[in-house]
């Protein structure tokens, strides 16, 4: 998506999403006021129940580390010009190599092997989850759109079966695995910041999150530095520009899905390694399609990620005190809140483009005819 007027990179990634984000707010404001309840009033409480009460700000960072890792995997297909939908199975799939693979390795290695391994695990098979529409796609001239949606499909029947069969755990009947032990599981941040002297509210945050940062670097070293990376840029700008260049495009596309699906798989490490425990039935909860609102909103840059991330992390915490909180503002108004977030942010993502672009020619902040 392009604006209609060409944007600094800095105005197209920090301020139109911001613009956008506060007209969204100041319409659910009025919805809020329809309600009979102080807009001003829901936004601090909102904004205590993300940030200031105790836990909160580790239950906010616990689901952004869930939305960067599935932001991330549809920000890297679309810099190829594939619309990555898939996320969901790919995480499901990811899960599934993780818990395997800490299941059978932590009753015999420490926790330093067998987190790492699982995490290889987890990326692994959301790559190959990915892989098989990028194939598809590049090869046989298949929809990327139509397969990502048929392989959630694939992987949630997979799972249920998996689950309710050969991985339920013995002498129960709820579809999922066995716990993990000790050594299987990633480490919460409350529990290393408490053993350093420091009080520290739980919540489910885990070092998952520091591996989601470290996703977020490794993406931007990947598209912007890297020649694969320029390969992918230069497909999805063009492809069969990229072909008379000598690119091969058909195997830039397949890595672009089998790296989009590991961004996806790595999203288990959070909820199976880190808070689950275990492999549970539906543990993704719609975080893969959560992404896809994310890359929209942060402009596929590791930055504008970060932070739509972050601002969802935050209305899913902060918009479950306002449930508690207010008795007319249920948690189907919180899900208003995050559709109008996501409809200003990705449909009319580009609404205030001209306005901003005048403004800015006006103030000689950017050269040329708006």
């Amino acid at each position: 998506m392009t604006p209609p007027h060409a944007l600094p990179r800095w105005a197209d990634v920090f301020v139109l999403p911001m613009i956008n984000i506060v007209v969204a707010l100041m319409v659910c404001g009025l919805i809020v006021l329809a309600l009979g309840e102080n807009p001003f009033v829901a936004i601090v409480v909102m904004l205590k129940g993300a940030f200031v009460y105790p836990g909160s700000l580790g239950y906010t960072l616990y689901y952004t580390t869930n939305f960067i890792f599935t932001g991330l995997a549809v920000a890297v297909a679309s810099h190829a010009m594939m619309f990555n939908i898939g996320g969901e199975g790919q995480a499901y799939i990811g899960g599934l190599g993780a818990g395997l693979a800490a299941l059978w390795l932590a009753p015999m290695l420490p926790l330093v092997l067998v987190i790492p391994i699982a995490i290889l695990a987890a990326a692994l098979f959301g790559a190959v989850w990915g892989l098989i529409p990028g194939y598809l796609q590049a090869y046989r001239g298949s929809q990327i759109v139509i397969t990502t949606i048929m392989f959630n499909f694939i992987a949630s029947a997979i799972m249920v079966w998996l689950l309710a069969g050969a991985l339920m755990q013995p002498g129960q009947q709820s579809p999922q695995t066995p716990q993990l032990a000790v050594s299987g599981q990633m480490p919460k941040v409350h529990d290393l910041l408490n053993g350093l002297s420091l009080n520290v509210a739980s919540s489910p945050l885990n070092l998952s999150f520091l591996l989601a940062l470290a996703a977020l670097a490794g993406f931007w070293f990947l598209i912007w530095k890297t020649r694969i990376g320029y390969e992918i840029r230069a497909v999805g700008q063009n492809p069969k520009a990229a072909h008379y260049a000598g690119i091969n495009v058909p195997m830039v596309i397949v890595f672009a899905l089998a790296v989009s699906g590991a961004c996806a798989g790595l999203m288990a490490t959070n909820e199976v390694l880190g808070v689950q425990h275990r492999v549970v039935l539906n543990f993704t909860s719609g975080y893969g399609f959560a992404g896809i609102a994310i890359a929209l909103m942060g402009r596929n840059h590791p930055i504008g990620i970060f932070f739509a991330s972050l601002l969802f992390g935050a209305l899913y915490q902060g918009g479950a005190e306002l449930d508690f909180e207010f008795q007319s503002i249920t948690r189907e108004i919180v899900l208003l809140i995050q559709g109008l977030i996501v409809l200003f942010s990705g449909a009319l993502a580009y609404m205030f483009a001209n306005p901003l672009a005048r403004l800015l020619l006006r103030l000689k902040l950017i050269g040329g005819e708006a």
